[in-house]
Order: structure tokens, then sequence, then C-alpha cells
């Protein structure tokens, strides 16, 4: 039986658009099937490379390859001695891992509002608690929480989207009280904040290769920083704590034994994913001229709709153009942004939702006790918020089909 829309008649495509379909071509299936051949799976030469050509992409010092941004968070935290008895400030509009990591190394996350405009961090909100909630602890000499006495140790800015964050408040509050900043760019790899690339601003930086980003590996990530010393522990924590990972190990180099230096993680890349990442990196400036011209073409398609906020354009940035969000004005609508979900899953268009905001998650809830109108400008856009089919791999007549989709809905949906 022939699928409908949810009004009626045959939906607007014929066949369902994936959200977030990874851009594969031939050169990463190649280097693929020679890493398979060369007997050489895990963690080994291909990874140096996606390391090397990463590093010099960003323009940093090190650049260490893992299997998941979350990894490269969880490590940071990790290298920086962030632990039990320690607060890190973020924002509750974003993935889970932005503040699941931070729970892991038994630290408390202090979540602070967002700018409306951007979704992103809001500095004022972090000086605000700052100011607020923390005295400086003169034993130690850093801030401490005066309701719970927990030391204030880092910030974690996330550039949702590909927006990068206003990184100069960030990083002169951070400097004025002797916080680390640990960057979360999983949707941020080609992003320029007024001339400095994201990856070489902050204390570290944790990158996203999941299927659906800008760069693919499947599943992986990679840490940036400046820091030599840092950089020598963290490529030893990322796999187990040993001395030698595999590939000194087992190689023609020779046969090395390893020594347990710390009680590391398994957090390792494979040359099975640095193969497809090499090659993703190289086309990167290519494809963002794809997303620039698709992000256009949703702007001047949306620009006249009243019952759509669509993404502001801001100067003296480069956004990399990751996600397109829209903002729903409900007061316009009879519904609310689930049932616009469903509504366009019937026209076979798949609809992302970025981001859910944390503090109303049941975990955060019960532990935290966080009610809503806590952050109320994370929740207006987290009610809100729609992310339309973006990527390199759609071709033009498939974005015309979202347009056209979003356009029935809306229109069906309007009081």
């Amino acid at each position: 039986m022939e699928k409908l829309a949810l009004f009626g008649g045959k939906p607007i495509r014929k066949e369902f658009l994936v959200f977030g379909a990874p851009d594969i071509k031939e050169k990463e299936i190649k280097e693929v099937v020679a890493t398979l051949k060369s007997g050489w799976l895990s963690t080994g030469p291909r990874v140096a490379k996606f390391e090397e050509d990463f590093k010099n992409y960003i323009g940093c010092k090190h650049a260490i390859a893992l299997n998941s941004c979350t990894a490269g968070l969880h490590l940071a935290l990790e290298i920086a001695g962030i632990g039990r008895g320690d607060e890190v400030i973020t924002t509750p509009l974003t993935f889970a891992s932005t503040a699941n990591v931070i729970i892991h190394q038994g630290a408390t996350p202090i979540f602070v509002d967002v700018e409306k405009e951007t979704g992103n961090i809001d500095p004022q909100r972090i000086e605000e608690f700052i100011k607020k909630k923390c005295k400086v602890n003169t034993r130690t000499g850093q801030l401490a929480n005066r309701q719970t006495g927990q030391l204030l140790k880092a910030i974690i800015p996330v550039h949702l989207y590909g927006r990068p964050c206003k990184m100069d408040e960030i990083m002169k509050i951070a400097k004025e009280n002797n916080l680390l900043v640990i960057e979360d760019a999983a949707h941020a790899v080609e992003t320029y904040y007024k001339g400095k690339k994201i990856g070489n601003i902050g204390d570290l930086t944790a990158f996203s290769f999941y299927a659906t980003k800008n760069v693919v590996t499947g599943e992986g990530g990679m840490l940036t920083t400046n820091n030599d010393e840092w950089t020598k522990r963290l490529r030893v924590l990322r796999l187990h704590g040993l001395s030698k990972d595999a590939w000194k190990r087992y190689s023609q180099e020779g046969f090395t034994p390893y020594d347990i230096l710390y009680p590391g993680y398994k957090y390792n890349m494979m040359d099975i994913q640095a193969a497809i990442g090499i090659h993703q990196l190289k086309r990167v400036e290519e494809n963002l001229k794809i997303r620039e011209k698709y992000f256009r073409m949703y702007n001047k398609a949306f620009s006249s709709t009243s019952e759509i906020k669509i993404p502001i354009e801001e100067e003296n940035i480069r956004h990399a153009r990751h996600l397109y969000t829209i903002l729903l004005k409900l007061e316009k609508l009879k519904c609310d942004r689930n049932q616009m979900v469903v509504a366009l899953q019937a026209e076979n268009i798949g609809i992302g939702i970025h981001f859910l905001t944390i503090h109303l998650s049941s975990y955060y809830k019960k532990r935290f006790g966080f009610k809503k109108e806590d952050f109320p400008q994370a929740e207006y856009i987290s009610d809100r918020t729609l992310s339309l089919p973006l990527s390199t791999k759609l071709t033009e007549e498939d974005i015309n089909d979202v347009i056209e989709a979003v356009r029935k809905v809306i229109k069906h949906y309007k009081r």
C-alpha cells in the first residue's frame, strides 16, 4: 500500500531523505580496502598521517586521534586534573556527552544559560555566576563555590551548529579567574573566530568525526592542544596507559616491551577510521562551499516565512555550516515542534533536533533538582528547534524537496 502524507495525498518525496547522510567517495573506499589488505587495522601509520594532516589544518602543535569526541572531552578533563570536588561551567543546550564526561570524572556540571540569537553559551551568564556564586579560596588561589565549597576549574563552551562562541570574552573570563577552557568543537571543524581557527584558541579542543559530521570516520574524534607535556601523557592515556602502542611494539621498527604508566583508557582511533578521515579532510574546504550554497538556499526560501526564524549571520566568524536549524514561532502555529517533526517525516524528510536541554532530562533533574525556567533561553530554543537535512551528499533537488515540504506543513499548521 502506498504511503500517504499526514494530511492525505502523496508525500513530497517518494524515497525517504535521510538526515545527515555521510558523503563517502571512492578514494575513502580504496584507502579502507588498502588498509584491510595491509594487515594493520588498529592504531598505526594512517592514524599518524591523519593526526599530522589535522594538526596542519587547524594550525595547532598537537592533534591526538581518538575513537570519539566524547573521549576527547573526557581526556581533557583528566589531563587537567579535574575530578571529585570540582565544578565545570558549560551549557545546558548541547549533546549529553558534554555534561556526562564531567559526571564521569566525579565533578559537577554548572549550567549557565545561552544567547537566544545563537544558542551558544552566554559569556555574561558565566561572569554573573562567578560574581554571584564564587569566592577566591585563600589557600589555593582558585575560585570556590560559596554554597558547595567546590572549586571551579574550567569552562566548556560548545560551538553549536558550527557557529563559534564569543571566545574573546570567554578567554578573558578564564584568564582573570584562573580557569581552563576546554572547547567542544564537535560541530566546528571548519570554524574560525575573528581570524583564529577553532582548535587553536582554548587550552584543549575536542572534535567529532561521527557519521553525520562534516568530516566523517564513522566513529572518531580528535583532541588538539599546544601543550607539549599534556600531549605526551594524552597519547599514553588514550591506550590503556601503555608506554608503547601496538604499532611501536610489533611493527618493523622492532619489538619493544611496554610498561603501564597510568590506568588509561581504550580511546584510540583505528587505521580503518583514519583511512576515511584522511580523504574527508582533504575535501573539507571544497565541501564547505557546497554547504554554504545549501545554507543560502534555505535562508532565501524561508526569509519571508513569518512562522520560522532562520539563523542569524555574524561578522568576523566562519560558520562551519554543520547544521541548518530553524526556530518555529509556535505562537503562529497550531502545532508543537514534535508534531512538526512527525508531519515532515510523513513527507519523507528526515529531521533532527539539536538539542533537547540536558537539565530537563530525567537523570539531571533527579540528581540536581533542575526545573523548567531554570535556563529560559535554552528551553525556548529546545522547544522550537528543527534541524533540516544538510549534507554534501544531497543535491539541489533534495534541498528544494525539503523547502517544499516545510512550506507545505507550515501552511497546514499556520494560525
